[in-house]
């Protein structure tokens, strides 16, 4: 594995210096990195410079210049060859190698906090390569734990108008709400395409859910797919939603907005739980520490105890430097 390669960039912070990491997950085709190339366009024609990182290594191409680029490091390609993986498995094995030096990705984020006040993430489109594996799970805690850290969840809204395909993917974005416990924001992509106005009904309404789905045929997935809204009716409640468009722009400036208010989030909700679980570890690794010096203290007693007692070997006079027949030789002398 190469060394991590960065690109410099240049501008005004906005978060008090402080960074915030957008991490943009998204099943594939979503339009993840459309999504990260019209996010980091806007911010440039508002003189802000964004700090984007690509995270996908089988990729081809991509429609932004990335700051620092998985595949510059790690090459997907030839890590199947030698590992004799597949393609997702190949994925998260670059993902398990560029984890390990994650650390250097941190510090050069932290290096351009002044001039970055957003870093964007652009994941792999085999979404669980990401979500699901340990790296990934790695990754966002290193940021999480370094930098104001929120989830952008992108949906395909052509799609997603299908209450099917809609419910996976609201239960996909559940699940990794409830995985991270990071601010989440939900994205309602290709806006141009179609108004995602029908995902923001389904979400208020639960009637107009079930409607939508009655109109699709009888089966066993129309009863599975409607509880499951009833389940994640309390779960729409909170969550963050925009609709964009990232051919076009519309709704960038919306989500903007959003990321403000989760960077609030964070510091006022994830913040405190995770310097209290620090907390928590730090007196629970005292305890035990305290507790083995303890016991090493019992043992050491004992020990010094049972010395006492014990006959003191006798000293020893002299040592035997000179080799072996010099020292046959003086056990000789010895014995007389």
């Amino acid at each position: 594995m190469e060394k991590i390669k960065t690109s410099a960039s240049s501008s005004s912070g906005a978060f008090g210096g402080s960074t915030a990491a957008v991490i943009v997950l998204g099943m594939a085709g979503s339009g993840k990195s459309a999504f990260v190339q019209r996010v980091a366009a806007r911010l440039r024609q508002q003189n802000i410079a964004p700090y984007l990182v690509n995270l996908d290594p089988a990729v081809t191409t991509i429609p932004y210049a990335a700051n620092i680029d998985i595949r510059d490091t790690v090459k997907y390609k030839q890590v199947m060859k030698e590992y004799h993986l597949g393609p997702n498995g190949a994925i998260m094995t670059c993902l398990n190698l560029i984890c390990t030096k994650f650390n250097q990705v941190v510090d050069f984020i932290k290096s351009r906090s002044e001039q970055c006040p957003y870093c964007l993430l652009d994941t792999p489109g085999q979404i669980e390569a990401f979500t699901w594996s340990a790296s990934g799970s790695i990754i966002t805690d290193l940021l999480a734990s370094s930098f104001p850290t929120l989830i952008t969840f992108i949906v395909d809204s052509v799609r997603a108008a299908n209450p099917t395909t809609f419910m996976s993917n609201m239960l996909y974005a559940c699940s990794i709400l409830y995985r991270t416990k990071l601010p989440f924001i939900v994205v309602f992509n290709k806006a141009d395409i179609i108004k995602p106005t029908f995902a923001m009904k389904w979400m208020n309404d639960f009637e107009s859910f079930q409607e939508a789905l009655d109109k699709n045929s009888i089966s066993y997935m129309n009863d599975l797919t409607r509880s499951l809204s009833l389940v994640l009716d309390q779960f729409y409640q909170n969550l963050a939603t925009v609709s964009v468009s990232s051919l076009t722009g519309e709704g960038i400036d919306d989500f903007l907005k959003l990321t403000q208010d989760c960077v609030k989030q964070y510091f006022e909700v994830y913040r405190p739980i995770y310097d209290q679980l620090l907390k928590e570890k730090a007196d629970s690794l005292a305890k035990e520490t305290t507790e083995n010096l303890d016991k090493l203290c019992t043992v050491g007693k004992k020990v010094v105890d049972l010395a006492s007692v014990l006959e003191i070997a006798p000293e020893i006079e002299k040592m035997h430097i000179g080799g072996v027949d010099q020292e046959n030789s003086e056990d000789a002398m010895l014995s007389r």
